[in-house]
C-alpha cells in the first residue's frame, strides 16, 4: 500500500513561513508531514487542495486555530457548531488552506493541541476518473461515495489522502474555486513518483531536499 509520508509546501518566503508555522503549530505533531521549500512559480486563487488536522473535539480545535490566527492566518470560516460537528478553516500568510475539525461538539477531556489525522483533501476534476488512477497507483480505498468524495487508507504515522469535486472542496474551504498556475504542493512517498491527473507532484520520499518545520 502506497503511504504519503509528508506533504511539502512551496513557498516564496521560507523563513517567514517556518516562523509562521512554528508559531501557530509548532509544539504538535505536525512537524513530522510537514516540510517547506522555495518556491516562486506563479499561482493566484484556490490552489486546489486543503489540508485538514482531524482533532478529538471543540477545546481541541480552539487551541490550534487561535494561536493560527494569532501568527498571521486569514479567517476562512470561524470555528463554530454545524451538524456535523465544530471546527473552522484559515489560510496561512503563505496561501496554503487549513482546516481543523472535530465530529465532537462537547469538550471530552482529551489532550490540547494534538492532532489525530492530518488529511489532504484535493479537489480533482472528475473524483472516479481519480480515485481509479490513485488506485493504480498503490492506494487503497477506505470510503468512497460516488462521483462526490473518495478517502484512502494510510499507514500509521501518515497522511490520509481524500478526494471531492473541485468545486465542493473550494466551498467547503470557503473559497472560490476558480485558481490558475502552481499548486505549490509536492506529495512526498514511500513509492515511485509521478503526477496525478490534476497536475499534482508525487515524489519518492528519498528526492526530497526541503526542510521541516
Amino acid at each position: 500500500m502506497t503511504n504519503i509520508d509528508f506533504i511539502t509546501l512551496e513557498v516564496a518566503d521560507p523563513d517567514s513561513a517556518k516562523q509562521f508555522y512554528d508559531n501557530a503549530f509548532g509544539d504538535t505533531n505536525l512537524a513530522a508531514c510537514l516540510r517547506l521549500s522555495t518556491s516562486d512559480a506563479p499561482t493566484s486563487g484556490f490552489r486546489g487542495f486543503v489540508v485538514s488536522m482531524v482533532v478529538a473535539d471543540a477545546a481541541v480545535v480552539d487551541s490550534l486555530m487561535e494561536p493560527a490566527i494569532a501568527a498571521g492566518a486569514t479567517v476562512l470560516k470561524p470555528a463554530k457548531r454545524s451538524f456535523w460537528g465544530y471546527g473552522g478553516v484559515v489560510q496561512a500568510p503563505d496561501g496554503t488552506i487549513w482546516k481543523v475539525a472535530t465530529s465532537k461538539k462537547k469538550p471530552t477531556g482529551a489532550p490540547l493541541r494534538t492532532i489525530d489525522d492530518v488529511v489532504l483533501l484535493l479537489g480533482v476534476d472528475d473524483v472516479v476518473a481519480s480515485k481509479q488512477f490513485y488506485v493504480d497507483h498503490g492506494l487503497v480505498v477506505a470510503k468512497s461515495f460516488g462521483r462526490k468524495y473518495a478517502e484512502f487508507e494510510s499507514g500509521p504515522d501518515s497522511v490520509k489522502l481524500a478526494l471531492y469535486g473541485r468545486k465542493a472542496a473550494a466551498k467547503d474551504a470557503g473559497v472560490d474555486a476558480d485558481g490558475t498556475g502552481s499548486h505549490r504542493l509536492v506529495i512526498g512517498i514511500d513509492g515511485g513518483g509521478f503526477t496525478d491527473p490534476d497536475g499534482f507532484a508525487w515524489e519518492p520520499k528519498v528526492a526530497d531536499r526541503s526542510t521541516t518545520t
